[in-house]
C-alpha cells in the first residue's frame, strides 16, 4: 500500500467516529471508505454516507492488505474499549494510522505511536514519547522529554510539564495541570482543573472542586427584567 492515499476503515459509528472521518477527510492523505461496529450494535447500514460493516466480517469487505484502519472510541470505561478494539483491530492484520492536524506544532524528533488522534493546537515539545492509541484533544502543552503510555485520553488545554510520564489508560480532565518531573501512574482520572503535584499511585481518582455559585444571580448583577 502506498501509505500517502491508502483508504482507512474507522472502527466506530459514534460521535467520535463523525469527528475522525471530518478530521481525516479535510485534513489528512487518507481516505475514509467506510465504518465498522460490533455486530451488537449494527443498527444502519450507512453512516455519513458510507458503509457500515460488522466488525467481525470487516477483514472479509475490506482486507487489511487493502485499507488501513482508525479506531475512533472515546474515554468510555476509563479507555478499555478502545483499547480492546484496537488491539482486535491489529490482531485482524490492519495498520493503524494516527492523525495528527496540520495545525499541531510538533517538534521534529518527537515520537508518536500508532492510532494516535492529535487535534489542533497541540504543543508537543522535544523528546516526546507518545504511546499507541492515544488521543489528545485541542489545546493541550506535552513538555518536553515527557511521555505519554498507550491508551491514554488528554482532554483539552492540559499543560503536562517537562520530564514528566502519564502511565497507560490515565484520563486528564479539562485545563489538568502535571507539574515538572511527575509519574501519574496508570490508571488514574484527573479531573477537570485538578493540579497534580506529587506523583500518584495505580488507580487514583483526583477532583477539583466545582466553582459555587455567587449569591447574587444573573439577573440581579446585571440589573435585568427576568420576566422579559
Amino acid at each position: 500500500m502506498n501509505k500517502d492515499y491508502f483508504p482507512i476503515v474507522v472502527i466506530g459509528a459514534g460521535e467520535t467516529a463523525a469527528i475522525a472521518h471530518e478530521y481525516f477527510t479535510a485534513d489528512s492523505p487518507y481516505t475514509v471508505a467506510a465504518f465498522s461496529v460490533e455486530r451488537p450494535y449494527l443498527k444502519d447500514t450507512e453512516f455519513k454516507g458510507l458503509p457500515v460493516v460488522a466488525f467481525d466480517e470487516l477483514e472479509h469487505c475490506y482486507p487489511p492488505g487493502e485499507f488501513g484502519a482508525f479506531v475512533a472510541i472515546s474515554s468510555t470505561k476509563l479507555n478499555r474499549i478502545r483499547q480492546r478494539l484496537y488491539l482486535a483491530t491489529k490482531q485482524k492484520g490492519y495498520q493503524c494510522v494516527s492523525y495528527v492536524s496540520s495545525r499541531a506544532f510538533v517538534w521534529h524528533d518527537a515520537q508518536i505511536g500508532n492510532n494516535c488522534f492529535i487535534f489542533e493546537n497541540n504543543t508537543i515539545q522535544p523528546f516526546v514519547k507518545i504511546g499507541d492509541n492515544v488521543i489528545l484533544w485541542s489545546g493541550n502543552h506535552i513538555g518536553h522529554n515527557s511521555i505519554i503510555h498507550d491508551h491514554c485520553f488528554i482532554a483539552s488545554q492540559c499543560v503536562i510539564s517537562g520530564f514528566c510520564e502519564i502511565g497507560e489508560n490515565c484520563f486528564l480532565g479539562v485545563n489538568s495541570t502535571v507539574i515538572n518531573n511527575i509519574t501519574v501512574a496508570k490508571d488514574c482520572f484527573i479531573g477537570a482543573s485538578a493540579l497534580i503535584q506529587k506523583n500518584t499511585q495505580t488507580g487514583e481518582v483526583y477532583q477539583s472542586k466545582s466553582t459555587p455559585a455567587a449569591k447574587a444571580n444573573a439577573y440581579r448583577l446585571f440589573k435585568l427584567d427576568h420576566s422579559a
